[in-house]
């Protein structure tokens, strides 16, 4: 698998933050529409008993009692028989309130027989009724054969606690007309039925024909509370059959609602709130609602960011919509609630699909209190923050699987780079043949490639070495084997014992001479498993480098050897015969290239960490060649002076360095006037503690 698709794969677990966040989400939803039912629950029973306390005065209106539902006007009624300023209007009519007879469950037969339907609203000085009849066209009423049919309103008002109070009187009006137009009602015996008419112009309206029927608007004042209203359309004389009415006996209660009932509920209502006090019969007597907290805002003022939170939002709340009980349907502006289809609580849904959290509260008198909170209120409290946060989360995910991505590509793209040089500087064979560029990168990659390059550096080094070994090795041993081989030749065509002696004795310096190069060669590999067994012991450092440089001055008169530090008082740690044998062969490499009388300098420094020694030998300069590593193995320098050398001595000085945690260096050096060349030694001083690893 390639390091874009892992990391692709990898950023894809970061989809486990918004995950997680829907899973708060929906459990925080839960738990607030818990404790926010409980609360509205505790609400409800407070603004219950408000409420009953508030309506002990008011008639009840039992289940299927006829009733006439009165709306409050907002804005003044024209009266001219049209009803487009009617609360409610709607211009086809179906959505528009009107009632009837029949009832809620049973639609009227609007196509076989005249059906009528009325509306009426009071502005708290006069009553106005909206009646329409439908499937039958006007028969006006004609003054000159007033016998003859004739479609007319019949109008009952019966006052407030009749039935208690025998000299309380109906009032009744008969209303018709020769012709559309603006009408008045007449008097009429209630009893009888006979018009004494006697117009009563506190009873007007308009009388037009509209569709397939006709309308009346009316205008009366206001009755008292607790009165009953009835009226019936007749086409024919003493024919029950040719009409159409309200309940007349009894005549329907008037219901509308309580202003000064709603106002009082609203002190104890919460934002985003919705109260409704409903009669027996599911009429609703008092509704307020409290606005939300927020008014949602303006798209224009919305930022970019502040639009994807919304909708991450907007988002939020149809994910825990899908996750929520199913909400029961509610006519959020009906005037009249069927209570046997709705919970007692739970979740209701209004025409807006806005999702409410209800319950429901018994009201003294069989009412019933339904108190509603908003779910996006609710929502707002437990998810705008957090659908800020992922909505954030989400396009910081995107980015950063972009980013990734990008990232991917890119170390693909170095990797790949880095591949192909590697392939272009090893031939099929396996043989270095060119150089490779390093990198300025400061990452593991950028440190890769520089140790590519060293390595190839060093195995193009050590291949040149090895081809020139070869060749060495050849020279040095063909001489001794040319010499035992011309030594045994000889010996078999000696004729004096003192010829055999000799071709004996240069045999066997030839041979001696060859176990010495053989010596050499594995004194390295020796020297590095004694390491395995080396023990550090305590010494004075400066008395051996002191005692050692007084040696070599005994041993080699052709040199001059000059020791340059004190004679005793460095206590260190370590391997004394280590340390002479790596001093030995500085000193036997500075000899090699120091002529005759020249200088040699031994130095010996105490730093606060560290130890360091310095051979310094007058004579030619180190190489400059780049490529050449004077401390690995089997390199050598020697022009001329090849024979039983074969480049281990330096090597030596590295690997005794590194087993006391030290490095060693070289450079050109010029001291005092002096050209030449300075090998340094730094060692660590040790803690006093045995070595437990090689």
């Amino acid at each position: 698998m390639t390091l874009k698709r892992q990391l692709f794969i990898a950023s894809l677990l970061m989809l486990l933050i918004p995950w997680a966040g829907l899973q708060f989400v929906l459990e925080l939803d839960q738990a607030l529409r818990q404790q926010a039912l409980q609360q509205l629950q505790d609400q409800a029973d407070r603004l219950a008993q408000t409420a009953g306390d508030l309506s002990l005065g008011l008639p009840v209106v039992a289940p299927h009692a006829p009733a006439i539902y009165v709306e409050n006007l907002q804005t003044p009624i024209n009266l001219d028989g049209y009803s487009d300023d009617w609360p409610g209007y709607d211009e086809s009519e179906q959505l528009q309130p009107w009632q009837s007879t029949a009832a809620p469950d049973r639609p009227t037969d609007t196509i076989s027989k005249p059906t009528m339907r009325w509306q009426a609203a009071t502005d708290q000085r006069h009553l106005y009724l909206l009646i329409r009849l439908n499937n039958r066209q006007p028969v006006f009423f004609n003054p000159g054969a007033p016998e003859q049919p004739h479609d007319r309103l019949m109008l009952w008002l019966e006052p407030a606690n009749a039935k208690l109070n025998p000299n309380a009187q109906t009032a009744a009006w008969l209303i018709r007309t020769p012709a559309p137009g603006k009408v008045y009602a007449t008097t009429i015996n209630a009893t009888s039925g006979d018009s004494d008419n006697k117009p009563d112009y506190r009873v007007s309206g308009y009388w037009h024909s509209v569709g397939n029927g006709w309308q009346l608007e009316l205008e009366l004042p206001k009755p008292p509370p607790d009165s009953r209203l009835g009226f019936a359309i007749q086409w024919q004389d003493n024919s029950t059959s040719a009409q159409t009415s309200t309940s007349t006996n009894p005549l329907p209660a008037l219901v509308e609602r309580q202003p000064e009932l709603e106002r009082q509920l609203t002190s104890g209502m919460s934002r985003g709130q919705v109260t409704r006090l409903i009669e027996p019969a599911g009429w609703v007597i008092a509704q307020q609602s409290t606005p939300a907290r927020q008014a949602p805002p303006e798209f224009e003022a919305l930022s970019p960011l502040q639009i994807i939170e919304h909708i991450s939002l907007n988002t939020l709340r149809a994910l825990v919509q899908m996750y929520q009980p199913t909400p029961a349907t509610l006519t959020a502006n009906s005037n009249r609630l069927d209570m046997s289809i709705l919970p007692k609580e739970g979740l209701v849904r209004h025409e807006d699909d806005s999702i409410w959290l209800m319950t429901t509260k018994p009201v003294f008198g069989g009412r019933t209190l339904i108190v509603e909170q908003s779910l996006d209120q609710l929502l707002t409290l437990s998810g705008s923050t957090l659908g800020s946060v992922i909505a954030r989360s989400t396009l910081i995910i995107i980015g950063l699987t972009l980013v990734l991505l990008g990232y991917a590509s890119w170390l693909s793209w170095r990797i790949a780079r880095l591949q192909r040089a590697v392939s272009a500087t090893i031939d099929q064979d396996g043989r270095i043949i060119g150089t490779l560029p390093g990198s300025g990168a400061k990452d593991e990659l950028g440190q890769l490639q520089n140790h590519f390059a060293q390595m190839a550096d060093r195995l193009h080094g050590y291949n040149r070495y090895l081809e020139s070994f070869s060749k060495r090795l050849s020279h040095e041993l063909k001489t001794p084997v040319a010499v035992v081989r011309s030594s045994l030749e000889n010996l078999s065509h000696a004729e004096t014992e003192d010829e055999r002696s000799q071709y004996i004795g240069r045999a066997a310096k030839a041979t001696e001479r060859l176990r010495q190069i053989l010596n050499g060669m594995s004194e390295a590999a020796r020297l590095e498993q004694s390491f395995d067994h080396a023990d550090k012991e305590h010494f004075d450092l400066a008395e051996v480098i002191s005692q050692a440089s007084a040696a070599y001055k005994a041993l080699d008169p052709d040199h001059q050897f000059i020791y340059t530090g004190p004679e005793s008082g460095i206590n260190f740690v370590g391997s004394p015969e280590l340390l002479v044998q790596m001093l030995d062969k500085l000193v036997d490499n500075a000899r090699d290239f120091t002529p005759e009388n020249g200088r040699i300098e031994i130095r010996l420094d105490q730093h606060p960490e560290h130890c360091q020694i310095e051979v310094f030998n007058e004579g030619s300069s180190l190489p400059t060649s780049s490529g050449v590593d004077i401390f690995e193995a089997f390199v050598s320098q020697r022009e001329g002076k090849t024979e039983g050398h074969l480049g281990q001595g330096l090597l030596i000085v590295r690997l005794i360095a590194d087993f006391f945690g030290g490095r060693v260096d070289a450079q050109n050096q010029r001291l005092n006037g002096i050209d030449g060349a300075c090998f340094r030694v730094i060692i660590p001083k040790l803690p006093d503690k045995p070595r437990t690893e090689p």
